[in-house]
């Protein structure tokens, strides 16, 4: 039976915390920034939580139980 692959790309987007948890990066930071409002650019910065709707794929993709 042979090993299953960790996606190339998630490993690159999301990182695991100490307690397990799965951290991400907002998205809509990279271009277009000239129309975006400082307090919006500001936000989009900080660092979230991946979400429990999405928890179950994100897992399966990193290979993770």
């Amino acid at each position: 039976m042979p090993k299953i692959k960790t996606n190339s790309g998630s490993k690159k987007r999301f990182a695991l915390t100490g307690t397990g948890k799965i951290k991400r990066q907002h998205a809509y930071h990279s271009h277009i920034l000239t129309k975006k409002t400082k307090k919006q650019k500001r936000n989009l910065c900080h660092s979230g939580l991946v979400d429990n709707a999405n928890l179950s794929q994100v897992r399966e993709l990193l290979c993770l139980k």
